[in-house]
């Protein structure tokens, strides 16, 4: 029985990227990162600077797994190391962003929780809850980036 999942020590490429661990992330990362930028765009801004935060990290992370996405999928990477380094460095940083985003976002939404419209504290909270996993996403990619790199 033939398998479509990449050996180790080798990058996906075209459909393949959605059939093999870590790639398979790559679709649940932008719809809860896409569901983080929605909420936290259709909620009261009562303190601009942490949701400005929030709103760079996730479509700065959309904006970029999306293209890393694309790249792979296009074979753009023709299984070199350095892009297995780099796939591992970008969902390193990409899950601190988030991670740091998350805090900054439940903190907001806990201060809020007093005396607020209680639509946008129902949209905040589920803003916190889609960050939190768009974390864990990226931070379990990152971890199985870095099995990866290592067997190359």
């Amino acid at each position: 029985m033939a398998s479509n999942a990449a050996p180790l020590g080798t990058l996906p490429s075209g459909i393949g990227i959605f059939t093999c661990l870590p790639d398979i992330f790559y679709l649940p990362e932008l719809v809860f990162g896409g569901l983080v930028w929605i909420l936290v765009a259709s909620s009261l801004v009562v303190p601009a600077n942490p949701q400005g935060w929030v709103m760079f990290v996730s479509v700065f992370c959309f904006v970029v797994t999306f293209l890393w996405m694309v790249l792979f999928a296009c074979g753009a990477h023709h299984n070199k190391p350095g892009w297995a380094a780099a796939d591992f460095v970008y969902h390193g940083i990409a899950a601190f962003f988030y991670l740091s985003a998350s805090v900054a976002l439940a903190t907001v939404t806990i201060e809020m929780k007093d005396g607020s419209i209680f639509l946008n504290y129902q949209l905040d909270i589920s803003a916190v809850v889609f960050s939190y996993m768009a974390t864990l996403l990226y931070f379990v990619h990152t971890i199985l980036s870095a099995i990866r790199w290592k067997s190359f």
